[in-house]
């Protein structure tokens, strides 16, 4: 609904910046565990939706807000959506989450090679904000000073992104992963580009896409 209104409203779109994110557990309506549907298909089909403008529109770049919590992701293709087993689910289902955004960039920045549209995935840091207001009550005592302590605050957490979104001649490290406001190299899953393609393909079954043209079956 949101794609489909800004398209009618909105003739330029030069920068997508997808930063939405929970940590809590549980499902979707859509039958799908609730991290992995927020934090990586909700991003997926909104920049399939929206790509054909910001391709009318380039030079544009898409920014995935991923998290240096991808070095436990465990993606599993078979099983993909569905929250993983376990007494750290849903630690673990963030994590995976936050793999797959970085997987998501490189190979979106595979398919638009030759484009003028380039993308980048970036770890914001640890960040104070409401991320974490989902966590278990035994837990908040122990975790929240630490985040008081020493987490960012949300504008310093901002920097990275508003740096692969703005700042001049990185479009050569399109796919790429920045953190610190500095390229710099993912875990070796996040790099391997046979999972990449078969989670883009997973992704596009999962939302309902038809095809290439970004569309949503009824």
């Amino acid at each position: 609904a949101f794609a489909s209104a800004f398209l009618r409203q909105e003739p330029h779109l030069h920068l997508l910046i997808n930063n939405a994110g929970v940590s809590a557990g549980g499902t979707t309506e859509d039958g799908y565990s609730l991290p992995f549907q927020v934090n990586h298909l909700g991003h997926f089909l909104l920049t399939q939706l929206l790509l054909e403008r910001l391709q009318s529109c380039a030079p544009s770049r898409v920014v995935i807000v991923a998290s240096r919590a991808h070095c436990a992701g465990r993606l599993r293709l078979d099983t993909l959506g569905r929250p993983p087993p376990g007494l750290l689910s849903t630690f673990q289902d963030y994590c995976d989450s936050k793999l797959a955004n970085v997987l998501h960039a490189r190979e979106l920045a595979t398919r638009l090679q030759g484009t003028e549209v380039t993308c980048y995935a970036v770890h914001p840091g640890f960040v104070n904000t409401e991320l974490f207001r989902h966590a278990p009550l035994w837990l908040k005592p122990l975790f929240l000073p630490l985040v008081w302590l020493f987490f960012c605050d949300a504008a310093e957490g901002a920097q990275t992104s508003l740096h692969c979104a703005t700042h001049d001649g990185l479009e050569r490290f399109s796919g790429r992963y920045f953190a610190d406001c500095r390229l710099q190299e993912p875990w070796p899953l996040a790099r391997d580009d046979r999972l990449a393609l078969a989670l883009w393909e997973a992704s596009e079954r999962l939302v309902g896409l038809a095809g290439a043209g970004g569309s949503p079956s009824p």
